[in-house]
C-alpha cells in the first residue's frame, strides 16, 4: 500500500489548498459559476464538491473509524478498485464522469468566501485529526461506495488523493474560462 505519512499528507493538503484558494481569488463569482459544456460542472461546483466530499464523507468517515463506532466492520476489505487506488497512491489520471443528478451534482457556490472558508475548514479538520491518527486501530473500517472498507488513515489519505485527482479537471475548466 502506498500511503504517505500523516505529516506529508498535511503538507500536500496545505499546498493544494493554497493552489485552489489562489484560483478562487483569481475569478469573480460569476466566472466561478460559469458552465462551459452541458453536463460539466463549473469551477465553483468542482470546489464545492472537493470541500463537501472532504468534510461530509472522507474526514467524517476517518473520525468514525477513530471513534471505533460499533457498526463499523472489522472484517471488510477493499474492492479491487480500492486496492488499485492505494497501490498507486492516488486515482489513475482518467476522467470519471457521473451522470448529472440532484444527489451527486454539487450546488453552485453562493460566494467566493464560501469556497475559501470551506477550504480552510477542511485543512483545520485534517490538522485536528492528525494527532489522533498516530495510534489508530486499523481494524475499524468505514465503507466507501467504490473502494470498499477503509481505515481512518486510508480515509485521511484519500482526502489528499481526491484533491490531487481534481487538478486535471480544474485545468480543463481553467482553460475553458480563460479562452
Amino acid at each position: 500500500m502506498n500511503i504517505k505519512s500523516i505529516s506529508e499528507i498535511i503538507r500536500e493538503m496545505e499546498k493544494w489548498t493554497a493552489h485552489y484558494e489562489e484560483n478562487v481569488n483569481r475569478f469573480g463569482l460569476e466566472q466561478l459559476q460559469q458552465v462551459h459544456t452541458e453536463g460539466e460542472w463549473s469551477l465553483g461546483q468542482m470546489y464545492v464538491h472537493l470541500i463537501g466530499s472532504a468534510v461530509y464523507m472522507q474526514l467524517r468517515s476517518a473520525q468514525r473509524c477513530l471513534e471505533r463506532e460499533e457498526e463499523l466492520s472489522r472484517e471488510a476489505f477493499k474492492t479491487e478498485v480500492g486496492e488499485g487506488v492505494f497501490k498507486l497512491g492516488g486515482f489513475p489520471p482518467i476522467r470519471i464522469q457521473v451522470p448529472p443528478s440532484p444527489q451527486y451534482t454539487p450546488q453552485q457556490p453562493t460566494s467566493r468566501e464560501q469556497l475559501l472558508d470551506g477550504f480552510k475548514e477542511v485543512l483545520e479538520q485534517m490538522k485536528a485529526l492528525e494527532p489522533k491518527l498516530e495510534n489508530y486501530d486499523e481494524q475499524y473500517k468505514a465503507p466507501h461506495p467504490r473502494l470498499g472498507a477503509l481505515s481512518a488513515m486510508e480515509w485521511f489519505a484519500l482526502t489528499e488523493m481526491h484533491y490531487r485527482h481534481h487538478l486535471l479537471q480544474e485545468e480543463r475548466l481553467l482553460q475553458a474560462l480563460e479562452s
